[in-house]
């Protein structure tokens, strides 16, 4: 039996109601009824009551249907069995107490639904009440017409809404129902699902193979029209909609280029909200092709089969007129708040922002001039390419061993890059290019880490020289690798090193300081820092997630910045 969060599987249909209610001001149950009305019945005095129901298992249909412009109540059965008798009288009387000018009951068509609501809308005639029954039947699946009729599924709902807009208008009961009946007649809903679903207590409803799908099956688990492959998702959309408007389908949906329609891409309880957008898009295209006019598209879970990873497709004529009833404002939760508007993969694109014009290079900067510079980075290349092998292996026992891999990536960008133009030789720039580099070309974190250390560094070099310039660079840059990557000295990670060179270099703010004796100060002091990281904990990144007890090398990272560091000196 599937796994369920409930908390007694006799009492989930009465629970789930009762959540919804706690949750949402505008409900009221019906005391001793499984039944949610508006809670401003008062309101309905003079208007028509709009009645509905069915099984429990749907949500949110049909209670999140109930609220000002659509609903004024809805009467729940157990999961998927219709509702009782007595309770759907119940509801009748309570609206028909409210003041109500006339109840319409609307029904899917489905047996016992039309059984337990007809009887009791032959009680409420006989004590007087202004009661009639629409049954939607709006199911696409079924190729030859049986004695059932259509099944009512997900385009009830838009019933729900074209009634409600129009009660809330002050229609009457006459002209709602003649409203209802035609609209009925001009959509239609076919579902297609990857797996099955089950209630709460009990076994799936049926099996499907690992790599089946199945065609125009029920929200109740019923059995479909068709077993297939699975689709990609725009062929499985194509599939659909063939399916429904296939004219030698007895329940097919005749539309004609150049038509409108409103289209439903209704989760059937267990579709990721991914797969979703997928289908959605999908559906939008295809539709398109076809010549027809999206005038309104919702997408998202409005009438589901507990949690069947599946999907209906709903389409309804539409006019002007119908439009604007879908498009009046309801109070009911599970209704959509949407922009209106049509739907279309042809949505103009906002341009992409213009980068602001670079700089020219400032050569007056004073710095080490541009053959030395490549001399430096060809040795920082060099070195990292050298060591390639030795990361991955380190990176083996607590990453994903593309450590090294990721480094010579970065030194064969550089690389192309001084190939391709000379590099800048004020430092702010220089730094400043190599950051853009390694941000471009050298990927995972590391890239992004080297490009924050380096973009802050440039920022705190720029206008300025002199040595304690360049420690005040290096601080800079841990500070914001800090403060975006989360490490801290300590954590085992490339900061250990970075943090260790850093210190000896606060030496560069004494007056007198020898550039190269703190230099080779600072390398000494991060290679020890880096071999250090084999006796720590890692405290931040990958390797935080496994135990230190596995953790006998030095971190990867910080091996590659100390021979960074070793390679500017040379």
């Amino acid at each position: 039996v599937p796994k369920k969060l409930v908390t007694t599987v006799s009492g989930c249909a009465d629970d789930a109601l009762a959540g919804l209610v706690a949750c949402n001001s505008g409900l009221r149950l019906l005391q001793g009824h499984r039944v949610v009305l508006r809670h401003d019945l008062q309101a309905i005095r003079g208007r028509v009551a709009l009645l509905s129901g069915g099984g429990s298992g749907h949500e949110p249909a049909h209670a999140g249907y109930v609220g000002k412009g659509m609903l004024t109540g809805v009467v729940a059965g157990a999961m998927f069995a219709s509702p009782s008798v007595g309770s759907i009288l119940a509801a009748i009387r309570a609206v028909a107490q409210a003041g109500a000018a006339g109840i319409l009951l609307i029904v899917m068509n489905y047996t016992g639904d039309r059984l337990n609501f007809g009887m009791a809308l032959e009680r409420a005639r006989a004590e007087g009440a202004d009661v009639r029954m629409v049954v939607v039947g709006d199911d696409c699946a079924f190729t030859t017409p049986g004695k059932a009729g259509r099944r009512g599924i997900c385009g009830t709902i838009l019933i729900h809404k074209v009634a409600g807009a129009l009660a809330e208008a002050g229609a009457s009961l006459d002209e709602i129902e003649k409203k209802v009946t035609v609209t009925a007649k001009v959509m239609g809903t076919l579902g297609l699902s990857l797996s099955p679903c089950s209630i709460p207590g009990s076994k799936l409803s049926f099996q499907l193979a690992e790599d089946e799908m199945e065609l125009g099956l029920g929200i109740h688990g019923e059995a479909g029209v068709r077993r297939m492959k699975v689709l990609p998702a725009d062929k499985a959309v194509e599939t659909m909609l063939k399916h429904m408007t296939d004219p030698s389908n007895a329940s097919h949906l005749s539309l004609t280029p150049g038509s409108s329609v409103v289209l439903v891409v209704n989760n059937l309880g267990g579709l990721s909200c991914l797969e979703l957008g997928i289908v959605a898009g999908a559906a939008v295209r295809c539709l398109e092709n076809r010549g027809l006019r999206i005038a309104r598209a919702m997408v998202g879970s409005f009438m589901t089969a507990m949690e069947m990873a599946g999907v209906s497709l709903t389409l309804m004529l539409v006019d002007e007129e119908l439009v604007r009833l879908i498009d009046a404002k309801t109070m009911a939760v599970a209704w959509p708040n949407i922009l209106a508007g049509p739907a279309t993969t042809r949505r103009e694109e906002v341009p992409a922002p213009k980068e602001a014009p670079r700089k020219p290079q400032d050569e007056t900067g004073i710095g080490p001039s541009t053959a030395r510079v490549e001399r430096v980075l060809q040795r920082v290349c060099s070195t990292l390419l050298d060591i390639r092998d030795k990361l991955n292996e380190l990176d083996r026992g607590a990453g994903d061993g593309d450590c090294g891999h990721t480094h010579a990536q970065a030194a064969q960008a550089i690389q192309e890059w001084m190939r391709s133009r000379p590099p800048p030789a004020a430092p702010a720039q220089l730094l400043s290019a190599l950051a853009d580099v390694l941000l471009e070309q050298m990927g995972g974190s590391s890239g992004v880490l080297y490009g924050l250390f380096l973009t802050a560094a440039a920022r705190s070099l720029r206008d300025r020289n002199g040595s304690p310039a360049w420690a005040d660079a290096m601080d800079a840059g841990i500070e914001a690798m800090q403060r975006y990557g989360g490490a801290a000295p300590g954590d085992r990670t490339m900061l250990d090193s970075l943090f260790a060179a850093a210190q000896a270099l606060h030496s560069l703010r004494n007056p007198g300081a020898d550039p190269l004796q703190v230099l080779a100060a600072a390398v000494q002091r991060a290679e020890a820092a880096a071999e250090a990281t084999r006796h720590m904990e890692a405290g931040a990144g990958r390797a935080s997630y496994i135990r230190s007890s596995r953790l006998e090398q030095p971190d990867p990272g910080a091996v590659a910045v100390a021979a960074v560091l070793g390679a500017v000196l040379e």
